[in-house]
């Protein structure tokens, strides 16, 4: 199954410059990685990446993560993958630059 986790640019960056992401600042504060299902991704963008004017969308093997990827309730009750632990490359299956949160839902694949 894949999972989606969207990223500034420079966050994808410092990601393919080191191997792996921590996380961003957000991120840090709740103690997981923030990611999305194929469905939320869109809207997620949206809420989260609205004023951004690009974006870089990885597609992640939630697999690889074992029992370090929860599905937890948001505060709108519905659930999200988040990411208990540091994301390898390795773990990436796909990744797609996007010219802004209005055309995530349609610049990615349906599963």
């Amino acid at each position: 199954m894949l999972i989606y986790k969207i990223l500034l640019p420079a966050e994808w960056d410092q990601f393919e410059a080191t191997g792996q992401f921590d996380g961003s600042p957000f991120d840090h504060t709740s103690g997981f990685i923030h990611c999305s299902s194929r469905d939320q991704v869109g809207s997620t963008a949206l809420r989260v990446f609205a004023g951004e004017p690009e974006l870089v969308v990885v597609s992640l093997d939630a697999e690889t993560f074992g029992d370090a990827v929860r599905w937890e309730p948001a505060s709108n009750g519905e659930p999200f993958p988040h990411i208990y632990t540091p994301v390898p490359r390795s773990a990436v299956v796909a990744i797609h630059r996007v010219a802004g949160a209005a055309h995530v839902d349609a610049a990615l694949p349906r599963d």
